[in-house]
């Protein structure tokens, strides 16, 4: 009930069209409750009570009855239509609002193919509900009560007698929704694992293609749908258990009235035109309660996609703004970490870092591959959240900033090159939609991609593909520098973002960054020496301690770890001088 409440908080928005489907709704059942009535007047007055005279009016009100009907039937199909389009609106960009302020922490943990069926499939069965479940369920409520009442005007007994079996009805509907309810649970669950399985391949197709896997995927894939098959089958088989038994039971209200009702008019207790009328209300008393089975399916439906989707909605993000964030309009770009400590999960990444980085000078990060060089930077823009200890930026904790103001001001290049599908000017400018052309250009110069974009057909207007698909690594890393710089950010963090270019053009990157660099405080992680060799300090990570700092020089000296990736780094160059020397 929690989870209809809230859906049905979503309709309560739009109330007043709401109410207006629902008029019309109760205007059209209204008409058909007539209907049956004019019936029992034919027969009894006009048929058996020769009534000749009434026989056109009773005509003419059918046919009235049945224009307006339809009228009142597209009114309300269209409205309700309406309402369930306008919450399938605010749910959807509730949801990705929700999602846009989530944590990196969440999607750690939760795959894109789920969140893509949440927001898809769940979203269209709450969408079903308000159109279709939502509607019936107020239309076979209204007929119910409206029947019942009509049947008890014509004849209580009568109406006892074949009403007698709905109890029985209802009771194997509750157990229809009991059992029901974990089978869609489950075709969702599976339904994601699908679309999870299909979106990890499609984005992957490359790599699949590489390693010549496409028979192992088609059949993951396979086994995934087989699954999907397996637990739709076993709802169909839920529903084909419990459904003919309802439409069994509804069959004894009619065995009722033509047995009992026959009896009844046999004997001169009641006229055969209350019978007639009695069974065109029973009809319609029968339809919902046939209706029920479908009913009950559609609502565990909307509970299911509601859970689902209400889950999300209500998962809050493990990096929470203060009520009164700090923000400052004078950004210097200091930044101090002192004495942190980080844990993803249950792994510590971090030990006690310290760095000291005044506003305008440039921090080298080097170390191996999972020493903990991206978590440093990660919690520079609160992306997490240290375990330990404080970062400070301009004398502020991190914590207590305002996350747009922060975040504005940094520039990141992740080491994960990701280009959206659109333009290279759009991609560019996604770090700063006010810049002009002439300040996309400078930073596509600065970040040598300037040539290379002015060589495709309509240079910076060219679409590129779904994660810059079509690009070189090179060319998207380009790319992804020239959106950082575009930004005109007083922290500007480099991660890794020259490893898929070869060395003549990094030079080349280095030495344009450099002028960019000034004034700014710059973080720069790199694999390669020659990417940090001038950094105002160079810190040499291990298993998330630092090992070494100090200067180029300075590392030099201590002939460390620095020194020995200086050496491995270096050592064709060393050689290839010295076989020149002695030529």
């Amino acid at each position: 009930m929690d989870i209809l409440k809230r859906i049905m908080g979503y309709v309560a928005r739009y109330k007043w069209k709401a109410i207006t489907a629902i008029s019309f709704l109760v205007l059209l059942i209204s008409l058909n409750l007539v209907t049956p009535y004019l019936t029992k007047i034919l027969v009894d007055d006009v048929i058996r009570g020769g009534k000749r005279n009434l026989l056109v009016p009773i005509l003419i009100a059918v046919f009235g009855c049945a224009a307006c009907r339809g009228l009142l039937s597209y009114f309300r199909s269209y409205l309700f239509e309406g309402v369930s389009q306008k919450c399938l609106y605010d749910l959807r960009n509730d949801m990705y609002t929700h999602l846009q302020g989530l944590s990196f922490s969440f999607y750690d943990d939760n795959r894109v193919g789920e969140l893509m069926s949440r927001m898809t499939g769940d979203l269209e069965g709450i969408r079903m509900f308000i159109v279709g479940g939502l509607s019936v369920l107020l239309e076979n409520a209204i007929y119910f009560i409206g029947t019942t009442i009509m049947l008890l005007y014509l004849n209580v007994e009568l109406a006892l007698v074949t009403l007698a079996i709905l109890p029985f009805i209802a009771w194997v509907a509750i157990k229809f929704n009991k059992t029901i309810r974990p089978a869609h649970s489950e075709i969702r669950e599976q339904q994601a694992n699908l679309n999870t399985t299909a979106q990890e391949n499609i984005a992957g197709v490359r790599v699949v293609r590489a390693f010549a896997r496409e028979d192992y995927e088609i059949e993951k894939f396979e086994k995934e749908n087989r699954l999907n098959q397996e637990k739709n089958v076993n709802a169909s088989f839920i529903w084909a258990k419990y459904f003919p038994l309802i439409e069994f039971l509804s069959g004894f209200c009619a065995v009722a009235l033509i047995g009992y009702g026959g009896w009844m008019v046999a004997i001169g207790r009641i006229t055969l035109g209350t019978v007639v009328a009695f069974n065109g209300y029973l009809w319609m008393l029968i339809m919902p309660v046939r209706m029920l089975g479908w009913i009950v399916n559609i609502i565990s439906h909307a509970i299911t996609s509601g859970k689902r989707v209400f889950d999300i909605l209500d998962t809050g993000s493990s990096i929470k703004e203060k009520s009164n964030p700090y923000s400052s309009d004078e950004f210097r770009g200091d930044v101090v970490f002192e004495n942190v400590s980080f844990r993803y999960k249950e792994n510590p990444i971090l030990f006690n870092i310290n760095i000291n980085a005044p506003a305008g000078k440039t921090i080298g990060i080097m170390g191996a591959t999972g020493s903990g060089k991206t978590s440093i930077i990660n919690l520079i823009g609160r992306l997490y959240d240290v375990t330990c200890g404080r970062v400070l930026v301009d004398g502020v904790d991190v914590r207590d900033w305002k996350l747009s103001a922060l975040r504005s001001q940094i520039g990141i290049v992740m080491q994960d090159t990701f280009l959206f599908s659109d333009t290279i000017e759009g991609n560019i400018l996604y770090g700063n939609p006010d810049a002009s052309r002439e300040d996309v250009i400078r930073a596509a110069k600065i970040a040598e991609a300037h040539d290379f974009i002015m060589e495709m057909p309509q240079g910076y207007d060219t679409i590129v593909g779904e994660r810059g698909v079509g690009l070189s690594g090179g060319q998207k890393q380009r790319i992804a520098i020239a959106r950082a710089i575009v930004k005109n950010p007083k922290i500007l963090i480099m991660d890794d973002c020259t490893s898929a270019v070869d060395m003549e053009t990094e030079y080349e990157i280095q030495k344009a960054l450099k002028k960019i660099m000034k004034g700014r405080t710059t973080f720069i992680i790199a694999h390669r020496v020659s990417s940090v060799k001038d950094a105002d300090e160079i810190i040499f990570l291990d298993n998330g301690r630092i090992v070494e700092r100090g200067k180029h020089e300075e590392l030099l000296a201590l002939r460390g770890r620095y020194y020995e990736l200086y050496m491995q780094q270096y050592k064709d160059l060393d050689e290839f001088q010295s076989d020149r020397q002695v030529m």
